[in-house]
């Protein structure tokens, strides 16, 4: 496992993700035709009814998935660089920190919309009326946060279950993104998905708020963690990006727009209000947390 991680964290590193036909993107699309189906909006359907039909939508998606994934990697060379593929296209470490650059280059010229523009293609919150510290703390934001989703839980799952395990993860992942919103449409037919999505990050995302605060300023980072992390929405997202801010010393969090409403958030960190150079330091911490994870892994091959 340890020389198939290194492998597929490489092809990240060189050839960062596919910029045409990803595989998840293809996901999304019949995901998407799947919650067309069973998600109608022109029927009416109970709330019930609409869980029960996002329960069999995710066992859709996810239980075939599981099968052909271990169907295409058995115990043999071939199976092998097969697994290292899907590795490689699970893992989004160097396009998470190529999304960031897009952003924090535009600040640094002072080339705001530009940054605003590449901000909204990374987060949900409205961007249009974001200063340059505002663009900074949300984008600080997302690669603390996607830091666990896109890197450490996927790779946690492929550890504790192989090549079907990273495979259901990011794809669980990526139905909670498109499907998890507590809006109208997604309350009821999300319901399941969102659950599992956090159950899937329960683990994963304490030991990524762990190696942030070994990886950075440990004392501010578990002082954080412990008094900020319990008031946020989100049981996983709180811990990791309350545990990274402080971890970076940097004030994150706060009130943002969304859909044109202003929603207030509780503070997150300590220290310095965020600035452009932080978003490079968050994905340094990043790149400082997959050298330790990759260490963990020779280990844990080691031993077993």
């Amino acid at each position: 496992m340890f020389i198939i991680l290194s492998c597929a964290l490489l092809l990240d590193y060189l050839f960062s993700e596919p910029k045409k036909y990803h595989p998840l993107v293809g996901f999304g699309r019949l995901a998407e035709q799947l919650e067309l189906r069973l998600n109608d909006q022109h029927i009416q359907h109970s709330d019930e009814q609409l869980r029960v039909n996002g329960f069999l939508a995710v066992l859709v998606c996810l239980i075939p998935a599981w099968f052909i994934t271990d169907f295409l990697t058995p115990d043999n060379f071939i199976g092998y660089a097969i697994e290292i593929l899907i590795v490689y296209l699970a893992i989004g470490l160097s396009s998470l920190k190529q999304h960031a650059r897009n952003i924090y280059d535009p600040l640094l010229a002072g080339q705001t919309d530009k940054a605003r523009e590449a901000l909204a293609m990374i987060v949900s919150r409205d961007t249009e009326s974001m200063e340059s510290d505002d663009i900074a703390r949300a984008t600080t934001e997302s690669v603390l946060e996607n830091g666990n989703d896109a890197v450490f839980a996927a790779i946690f799952w492929f550890l504790v279950a192989g090549a079907p395990g990273i495979v259901v993860y990011r794809l669980t992942n990526t139905l909670d993104a498109m499907w998890g919103y507590k809006n109208d449409r997604f309350k009821a037919f999300g319901y399941f998905v969102a659950k599992l999505d956090d159950l899937l990050n329960y683990i994963p995302a304490r030991l990524t708020a762990v190696t942030y605060a070994f990886m950075g300023n440990w004392h501010h980072a578990t002082k954080c963690w412990a008094r900020q992390a319990p008031f946020w929405e989100s049981p996983n997202a709180g811990v990791v990006m309350a545990t990274g801010a402080g971890a970076l010393g940097v004030q994150l969090g706060g009130s943002d727009q969304y859909h044109g409403e202003i929603k207030e958030r509780p503070g997150l960190g300590c220290g310095k209000p965020a600035e452009p150079e932080t978003i490079i330091e968050a994905s340094h911490l990043l790149d400082r947390s997959t050298l330790l994870w990759l260490c963990a892994a020779a280990i844990i091959n080691l031993i077993i």
